[in-house]
């Protein structure tokens, strides 16, 4: 429960629980689908992992002492866990006590002095997926077997991902039902993201492409028709056996990335699920797309990231170092 649904409990006492029951219920489950289910679930994890550490030791975990919180970090820092791990980890310990009722031992000033000496010493800078550039993804196209529903299937995701900018989740949770087919090209329905988790929707508009191999529009709709899929998850499983079956899930799509970039002969550990949509922020930006246009395809809600791509696109245009006679 968290602190809403622990308030409203608290003035329901004073009025008699039982007349209320269904609505406290109710509550309840708003308050628990205020934050995404794979918050939900990190944090959970997250908190687990915390409270066997003070089992172990003999500490109290809710409510903890922020010199257990100050502890914990530094274990998790010796135990080699990176930055946004242990900031995830910390989160995760003070939405537990909030919703709890108990006041966050992540903003006592002895865990905040701990986490900045932990940031400042290990350094902040997270090592991303390296963006799957046009050439790049032709590659991989070009390494796919010739035949079989895997490899159709993979196409479809590899061009659709690109060229609609999505997250992972996003891709998966695509439904037939989302897809809109116009002369023009594709118009998918992005139902919900990790910047609309109340659900407000987008829509992507997927331009058909120059060129038949590579064209989006032209591997999803090979994909569906080969697959026989009519309705329900545009993107399933396909086993070693050419056998279709459930929808696939995010960690799948990292895996369809890393493979066909082996197949390449890239190194796949740079790529990941992210890189197809780092790699049309990237492109766009080199062949000077605007931002807004960038940030629209991708469902971007401030300029941070786009900006971020936009730099590493430009690093060598109107660079210092060239054309000065070395």
């Amino acid at each position: 429960m968290n602190g809403t649904a622990a308030t409203i409990v608290v003035t329901a006492s004073t009025v008699g629980l039982a007349t209320i029951a269904g609505e406290l219920e109710g509550a309840r489950a708003f308050a628990s689908a205020s934050r995404a289910p794979r918050t939900r679930d990190a944090y959970r994890l997250q908190f687990g992992t915390f409270a066997a550490w003070c089992s172990a030791r003999g500490l109290e975990a809710l409510p903890a002492l922020p010199a257990t919180v100050a502890a914990y970090l530094v274990s998790r820092t010796d135990a080699g866990r990176k930055v946004a791990s242990i900031a995830l980890a910390l989160t995760a310990i003070g939405s537990v006590h909030k919703a709890a009722g108990h006041t966050s031992p992540a903003s006592h000033p002895a865990v905040a002095a701990t986490w900045q000496g932990i940031r400042r010493t290990l350094g902040t800078a997270q090592r991303r997926a390296a963006p799957a550039a046009v050439d790049e993804l032709r590659a991989m196209l070009e390494a796919l077997p010739c035949a079989g529903l895997g490899a159709v299937r993979d196409r479809a995701l590899l061009l659709v991902g690109f060229a609609g900018a999505f997250r992972r989740s996003e891709l998966v949770a695509l439904d037939v039902a989302d897809l809109a087919f116009r002369s023009e090209g594709l118009v998918v329905s992005v139902r919900r993201s990790k910047t609309d988790q109340e659900g407000a929707g987008a829509e992507v508009a997927i331009s058909a492409g120059e060129h038949a191999a590579t064209c989006p529009v032209r591997a999803v709709r090979a994909w569906l028709e080969l697959a026989s899929v009519a309705e329900g998850a545009v993107f399933r499983s396909v086993d070693r056996h050419g056998r279709m079956g459930e929808r696939l899930d995010g960690a799948e799509v990292s895996r369809v990335v890393k493979r066909a970039a082996k197949r390449a002969g890239l190194d796949a550990s740079r790529f990941s699920g992210h890189s197809l949509r780092a790699g049309l922020a990237t492109t766009a930006a080199k062949l000077g797309r605007a931002d807004r246009s960038i940030m629209r395809q991708g469902r971007w809600a401030s300029r941070t990231m786009v900006d971020r791509y936009v730099r590493e696109a430009s690093l060598f245009t109107d660079n210092a170092s060239a054309g000065i006679g070395l």
